[in-house]
Parts: structure tokens; sequence; C-alpha cells
């Protein structure tokens, strides 16, 4: 599984890329594609629903009428830069105009093969589309400093306006960037109206260790967890009496506050629409929300080998260990939460581990406590533990890839009725 999870990050530079990737999946396995307006769901029947380009929300619908849904989301962007419609600089070399999006651990994205992807706004006899680009290849690089002009080693603060600029050719070059984006979109340079491009790491995923115990790849936050969330969704059985939902959120790495994030309406108007459809009211809406659950799945930290000192003192999650509950104030996960998906996992014979932030350090949040602004229901923060999170080139378990495949499927495959925070298997 950990193999199929690098071939899917490798073909999933950015964000517009992943959710085309899982929406064909989608489409191999039978979902057919809503558009917001007046539903009609079969029971059985498998739908899904974009937004942006950059988000998607699958559902399975039961055959019988249900009682609730269970929801696993995750997102698919990751911290990057984003290149400026106007980007070349030129002079004597022919630069990328491009800021940080999201929180990158910056010195890694020094001295390596960047390619640029993301869509193309293209003007057309009926309007503007939007075009998938991917270099596919390195195309530019940020150089790094050499420790004999610059005290690089002794802790230089990096200034992203002026050491993380990317290198695309020589000043000769000029026009040459806008050009390169035309033919990769198929249309005239005068017919670009706007871009959403982002340069990313080309390096592939690799598989290593003593006992090929570690994987190590880009994006792995969250991209690992978006394809595990789809991967175990339809690895599920078919649905016995809960709407089976898979979701993948964009903008997280920037705060989700856009029309496709997890602070969006988007999650709360499918599942709404899907009741409607179903023959619910609005009252008997929020009884079936009562009646549901969610995982939010973002990464956790492992132990770091080399600054253990940085971890908690009892709940850190190991390599390998099986998939990590999340414990945190800035988390959704709750006592209940937790016990639930504890259960499910027990059940199942999946390892699952315990991971708060060590006192005094406060880690980042997550989608999770946005999500239930929007959608209140029981919901909890999950993870695979990984290494040098935010890195361009991040590690994790090898195994933990299918462990978190199996979380999901016992989670979608769960019959649960709650009574207040109680619950109990049917």
């Amino acid at each position: 599984m950990h193999k199929k999870l690098l071939r899917f990050i490798d073909n999933s530079p950015v964000v517009y890329q992943a959710v085309e990737n899982l929406r064909r999946r989608l489409e191999d396995e039978g979902f057919a594609e809503l558009r917001f307006g007046a539903w009609k769901l079969k029971a059985g029947g498998r739908y899904y629903v974009t937004r942006g380009g950059g988000a998607l929300v699958a559902l399975r619908v039961p055959k019988k009428k249900p009682k609730g849904f269970v929801i696993a989301t995750a997102h698919g962007d990751s911290p990057c830069f984003r290149i400026h419609d106007d980007a070349e600089m030129a002079g004597e070399y022919l630069r990328l105009d491009a800021e940080k999006y999201g929180g990158p651990n910056l010195a890694s994205w020094m001295d390596r093969p960047l390619g640029v992807a993301g869509r193309v706004l293209v003007r057309t006899a009926a309007g503007v589309e939007a075009r998938l680009v991917d270099t596919k290849k390195a195309v530019a690089i940020m150089p790094g400093m050499p420790p004999q002009l610059v005290r690089i080693n002794d802790g230089l603060k990096l200034d992203p306006a002026k050491d993380l600029i990317a290198v695309y050719g020589l000043g000769d070059a000029k026009g040459r960037f806008r050009a390169d984006m035309a033919k990769l979109a198929r249309c005239k340079e005068s017919d670009i109206v706007s871009t959403d491009l982002y340069l990313y790491v080309c390096e592939k995923g690799i598989v290593w260790g003593a006992n090929g115990e570690f994987i190590s790849a880009p994006r792995f936050d969250d991209l690992a967890c978006a394809f595990t969330c789809m991967e175990g969704f339809l690895a599920a059985g078919e649905p016995v009496d809960r709407v089976q939902v898979c979701a993948v959120f964009d903008h997280e790495e920037v705060g989700s506050r856009s029309k496709q994030g997890a602070g969006s309406n988007l999650l709360q108007s499918v599942l709404r629409a899907a009741a409607t459809a179903l023959g619910f009211d609005e009252t008997a809406f929020l009884g079936l929300l009562e009646q549901s659950w969610m995982i939010s799945a973002d990464n956790a930290h492992a132990r770091h080998p080399n600054h253990p000192e940085l971890a908690d003192f009892t709940e850190v999650p190991k390599i390998g260990g099986g998939v990590a509950v999340k414990h945190s104030p800035k988390y959704s996960t709750d006592g209940a939460s937790a016990a639930l998906f504890k259960e499910v996992c027990r059940r199942a014979d999946v390892p699952v581990q315990d991971y708060s932030n060590r006192p005094g350090i406060t880690g980042g949040s997550t989608q999770g406590l946005i999500s239930t602004e929007q959608t209140s229901v029981s919901t909890l923060d999950i993870g695979i533990a990984q290494l040098a999170m935010h890195s361009a080139y991040e590690t994790q378990g090898s195994r933990d890839t299918a462990y978190m495949v199996d979380a999901i499927k016992a989670c979608m495959e769960s019959r649960v009725v709650f009574d207040g925070s109680s619950f109990r298997f049917e």
C-alpha cells in the first residue's frame, strides 16, 4: 500500500492534480458526479461533488434509510511557493517571483529540483476555461549560499524575498516562462487570463531503512492522509445504515477560510442536500447529525531522533506504531471521540497510539475544529506519525500507510448508536 501512496504523491504535485486524481479514482469505482441543485439519490448510490478544483466530497448511500453519517476528512494542499501571475524577474538570471504558501521549512527547499504545476485560466470563444498544467520535470531551483561566502551554518535567518527566489533560466530566456505555461495549457500566451501556479519538489518518493521501514517523499502532509482516507473509504463494505463520506479540502495550510476549505459550508451543504434528497426534513437532518461522527486526518510528529527533548514525556507516537490519536485544546478530539475510535480500531485489530504536544510547546492546529464550526458532529483528529513535517521532503513509516487505510475502513463499516457522550455498537 505504501508504494501506491508514493505513486499517488508523485502524480499529485499540487492540490488541483491531487483532487483530479482522486476524482478519476472515484469515476473508476462507479461514482457519479453531482452538481448542487435538486438532487435525486438512489438507495445504494455512489456520488461525488467538487468545488473550485481543489476540494472533493464523496458519499455512498446505504440501501435502507440511513441513521447518520460517518465522515473522514483530510486536505490536499501542502506548504509550497505560489507563483505570481506576472512572475518573470529578468536580469543576469531569469527568476520567478513567488511567495511562500503556508509554513514551509524554508531551508529544506534550497538546492532542490523544482517543477511548476497548477492550473491556467484560458480565454476561449465560450468564456474562460481552467486547464491543469504540470512541467513533470525540474525547471527551476532555489540556489543556496555557500558557507565560504555566508556563515549559513551559524543559523542565518532566511528571507523568502531574497534567499528563496527560484532561478528559471539565464537572462536571455526572458519571456520563456509564460510561453512555456501557454504551451502546457495548449493556448496562446495572449489567451492566458490568470493562473494558479506553484513550485513543487520533483524528487520521487523512496522506501529505505535497514528493513524498508521508512518511506520519504514530498507532501506527506497531507497527501498521505488524503490518499489513505480515500482508500479506506473505497475499501469499506457497502454501507448498512450510515451514509459513508470522504472529504478532501483545500487551503488548510493557510487557515481553511475559503469556499473550498474546511471552514466553508461545503461539507454541511453536501450532507444537507443528501439528507433532503433522501426524504429528511431539516429537523430530521439535525437528528442525523446527532448520530454521526467525523475523523479529521492530518499527520502527527514522531519523536525526533536527534531532538527527543521536543516531544511529550509520555504521548509520543512511534514510526510504524499505528495510527496516532491527536490530543490538544487546538484539536477536536475529546475523551468520547477518542474512545469511539480506539474501540473501533481494537475490534479491527488496528494499532493505535496517542499524540500530545510537549507542555510549553504549542503545536499546529488542524481542520478538525474548523470543520465542526460548520458541521457539529462528534469529531476527533488522527494522523500518521512522521519526521520533518513541513519539510520539502518528509519521512514516515512504511507500515503506517496500511494501518491508516484499515482504520478508516473500520470506521466506515462501524454501526454506532450515540446516547450523549456514550455509545454502543449494533
